[in-house]
């Protein structure tokens, strides 16, 4: 059977066709011939038919300030096209897949495995029990398209799916097609840059939108997909937990952005709410419509009566209106209460659901019911799905989790107790978690919360969102603001401040109630490796050791991937993570705490991108209990959850990795790694360390990555509400993660994804090392394969041809001192990744491979025209909006900011 009409290269062809003439009729001959020309001549270099870029370079030259825009936006918009059309070729290769049942990392492929290795329903279904998936949805400024574009590129992709799936009559076609050429004259009629910087609420909304529109649809889908799987596997029922969790930062991640307010986490809450409730009530109105069974034909037992009784009994009114409705219907009359509880969850009027439980329970008699009248069918069909729902998105739709920057609590606390004639600020650290001990153990509060006069404004506000947060949860439930993120912590008090803060406000009162998870986020060195220091005198606390016990012992720790990398570089950082991961699986098992770990990820290599279900398989043994976290930020949310197939195969991506990393990690509790790999990864991370910092320490580094990068034009662009840096200083310390690899991504010298690699490797030879053990370590060991494979995608999307063009820039002296450099590490780097990979090129797969040689012709003539405006140092304002514009073609090329 064939699934699809088209294929990928009829889709670029024809939308590429479509852009040209929309760029035609909306400018000029002149104008569309000007892009030809610069395009062709592109192409003919990649190919090989011009030995240089002399004829790009002049074609530029000639453009006057309106064209160079003109031709910013075609390529700008031609990426943005091309990517649906990449995008509809990743759901034909996953239908196909499905198809002809060669579709991998599926979640079949997970339960035939496991089945295969003996793992019997019992042994299954622990496994299942331990599981659970939480994806964390951030607003971190790497998404750099507006809203209203994505929303016609959505458009877009609806008109090119219904081309390839469906069978149409040539009016359908036309009418199909005549839509296409509205939308992409539409779009290119839409300015690209956004005027103003994102607010915190837009950034809730576009979270709220892939939840909302992608993932409510498709997760009951994914579940389905596991359950028939099972039944086709094993004999016996298995039953099936909650396997996944969504949450979000955004509105509540309150760290370096002082946008983040108590009424926008407010805001953002209700909003959530009112957002799902109406989904709830109207999948019970479809619910009904199939419910219709008289009563006469089925016998309902007596706890449906009973519920159904105690439910008319709190809503007088609308049983009676659903009983004259439904008369001998009892699923109708029970399913017409249940969508005015719903309704009335966020009214002043009696008769809302109290929590969702209560929605559950519902459900689940209703499925229980149907099953004991022999209508199994209707209730997996129909009801199960809606269960899955309510177990997923509850009332909230996503929890929020709440981050702050350890200071600010350490701060509000100092001015805080010096009222009352206690000098935190001059105790040592040993005294502040005798203090804070003390203080929390004890009945009488020691902060009047409310009391904020004479406060700076950012002590006001810390305990402000402590007071607040204590009324949302009375407000929405514990579960949808249950988790405070503490950034840059670094020592036990940094924790026990805000388990005091939180015990001021009876979010926490020991023993036996805590309504928080208090989360370490390690991210520097320094903290990383110190953990057993913080997390062992946690631990040993009377206080947070009382705060874990009223969480189910469940000790959530945040990773930093991003300030790790750009403080040690690629190499360094990930082996600093791989192994102090192991070393908190040894505290946390040495004291008998279960612990989760949350992975901050970014969408970049360098910043833990990467395929998400590979860097699971790749985690210690040990650190895999089944429960784990990780962030989802900017153009990778969009990439993985704009459409529903795409969505639903990253879903059963992650937990096929996540049911087999479990597995693995029940077979073999300690992963043996032989001692010379661990050697061999020590000397060479230290090595890379040592000349990574040693790059970002010589003098002038610094102005050349200012001169040779657009990070005076990223820091602009109003991607993010958050501002760029941590300060008004310009350094690489104090410069936030996203910027600094956006900025290297968009020069195509992505030396935050490889560099030092080499030097690494290299030491470690010169120290009797081999060739041969790397080849060994590649082959054979999950960590050392994902990392060189990541740092290969990282040298493939590397372009030292275009890197040179943005070197140029930089003032002679400092750039002959520090490009030759980068240059002779990114070779040396690529030799050496090929020599232990064994492969003939960077990529090893040919979509991949296809993928950028597609793209890099396309990519060219916005580099170049960013470095050319660049170079001048007055713009008009026309000339602004294009280097802005630059910027975003080159992302929407590489697929990739920060």
């Amino acid at each position: 059977m064939t699934l699809h009409a088209r294929e990928i290269n009829q889709d670029v062809r024809e939308l590429g066709a479509l852009l040209g003439e929309v760029l035609e009729a909306q400018t000029s001959t002149e104008a569309f011939e000007t892009v030809e020309t610069i395009r062709n001549s592109c192409i003919d270099y990649r190919r090989g038919d011009a030995e240089t870029r002399d004829e790009v370079h002049r074609a530029l030259n000639r453009l006057n300030p309106e064209t160079q825009d003109i031709v910013a936006r075609a390529f700008t918009t031609y990426f943005e096209l091309i990517n649906l059309a990449e995008e509809r070729e990743r759901v034909r290769e996953i239908r196909e897949g499905s198809q002809e049942g060669v579709l991998a990392d599926s979640v079949e492929e997970a339960v035939r495995d496991l089945a295969e290795r003996g793992a019997d329903p019992a042994e299954f279904e622990q496994v299942l029990e331990d599981v659970l998936i939480q994806p964390t949805f951030t607003a971190h400024p790497t998404e750099a398209r507006r809203k209203t574009v994505k929303a016609k590129l959505r458009s877009v992709a609806r008109d090119i799916e219904r081309l390839d799936e469906r069978r149409l009559t040539e009016r359908e076609q036309k009418r199909i097609e005549r839509n296409l050429d509205a939308e992409v004259t539409s779009l290119w009629q839409t300015p690209q840059v956004r005027d103003r910087r994102p607010e915190v609420t837009d950034e809730a909304l576009n979270v709220q939108w892939y939840l909302e529109n992608v993932l409510f649809d498709v997760i009951d889908e994914v579940y389905d997909e596991l359950e028939h799987t099972l039944e086709d596997v094993y004999d016996e029922d298995i039953d099936i937990d909650t396997l996944y969790e969504f949450r979000s930062w955004a509105g509540s991640d309150r760290d370096g952005n002082p946008f983040v307010t108590t009424e926008v986490t407010e805001e953002t809450l209700e909003r959530q709410r009112e957002t799902v409730l109406p989904l709830y009530r109207n999948k019970l109105k479809e619910l009904s419509g199939v419910l219709s069974q008289d009563a006469s034909n089925i016998a309902t037992d007596a706890l449906f009566n009973e519920r159904l009784d105690r439910h008319k009994s709190r809503l007088p009114g609308i049983a009676a209106e659903a009983e004259e409705r439904y008369p001998d219907e009892p699923y109708r009359q029970k399913l017409r209460l249940m969508r005015e509880s719903v309704i009335r969850v966020s009214d002043v009027r009696q008769g809302g659901y109290e929590n969702e439980e209560e929605l559950l329970t519902d459900l689940r008699v209703i499925a229980d019911s149907l099953r004991e009248n022999d209508a199994e069918v209707i209730a997996e069909a129909h009801v199960d799905p809606l269960i899955r729902k309510v177990e997923t998105f509850g009332f909230t739709l996503a929890s929020l989790d709440l981050r702050d920057h350890r200071k600010m609590h350490t701060d509000a606390i100092a001015e805080a107790v010096d009222r009352q004639g206690i000098d935190y600020a001059a105790m040592d650290e040993d005294e502040r978690v005798e203090f804070l001990t003390e203080a929390i153990l004890q009945d009488n509060t020691v902060i009047d919360m409310e009391d904020t006069e004479g406060l700076s404004e950012d002590a006001t506000r810390v305990l402000d969102r402590f007071r607040a947060t204590a009324d949302w949860q009375n407000e929405f439930g514990i579960d949808a603001i249950d988790t405070y993120a503490i950034s840059w912590c670094e020592e036990p008090s940094h924790a026990l401040e805000v388990l005091f803060l939180a015990d001021q406000v009876d979010i926490v009162d020991l023993p036996g109630y805590c309504g928080f998870d208090v989360v370490p986020l390690l991210e520097s060195e320094y903290a990383l490796s110190g953990a057993r220091r913080i997390m062992g005198t946690l631990f040993e606390n009377e206080a947070y050791s009382q705060a874990l016990e009223a969480r189910d012992n469940i000790q959530e720790i945040m990773l930093g991937y991003s300030d790790s990398n750009k403080e040690n570089g690629f190499l360094a950082a990930n082996w600093s993570l791989y192994n102090n991961q192991k070393r908190l699986a040894d505290i946390t098992d040495d004291y008998d705490v279960e612990m989760r770990l949350f992975h901050g990820r970014g969408g970049s290599i360098s910043r833990g991108g990467g395929p998400m279900n590979d860097a699971m398989l790749a985690l210690p043994n040990e650190t895999v209990t089944g429960q784990i976290k990780f962030t989802e930020q900017g153009e990778a949310i969009a990439e993985k959850y704009a459409n529903h197939d795409i969505a639903e195969r990253n879903l059963e991506q992650m937990l096929n990795a996540q049911i087999r990393a479990r597995q693995n990690a029940i077979e073999e509790p300690v992963e043996e790694i032989p001692d010379e790999w661990e050697d061999a990864m020590e000397t060479a991370a230290d090595a890379a360390r040592e000349e990574y910092q040693d790059l970002l320490e010589t003098d002038g580094f610094v102005e050349f990555f200012e001169q040779a990068t657009p990070i005076t034009v990223i820091e602009n662009l109003n991607m993010g509400s958050r501002p760029a840096s941590r300060s008004e200083d310009r350094s690489v310390e104090d410069l936030r993660a996203i910027p600094w690899v956006f900025s290297w991504t968009q020069a195509r010298c992505i030396i935050p994804g490889w560099y030092s690699i080499s030097t690494g490797l290299d030491a470690y030879l010169e120290n009797g090392g081999d060739m041969e053990t790397l080849q060994e370590m590649y082959e054979n060991w999950p960590f050392f394969r994902t990392k060189l494979d990541n740092a290969s995608l990282a040298l493939a999307r590397t372009d030292l041809g275009i890197a040179e063009e943005y070197a140029d820039l930089a003032d002679p002296e400092l750039r002959e001192r520090i490009y030759p450099r980068l240059v002779e590490e990114y070779e040396d780097t690529v030799e050496k990744v090929l020599e232990i990979t064994g492969q003939d090129g960077l990529l090893s797969r040919d979509w991949l491979k296809e993928n950028l040689e597609r793209r890099n012709p396309y990519v060219d003539p916005l580099n170049l025209l960013q470095v050319r405006l660049l170079k001048q140092s007055h713009r008009t304002e026309t000339e602004r909006r294009t280097l802005r514009l630059t910027v975003q073609g080159i992302a929407a090329g590489m697929k990739n900011t920060g």
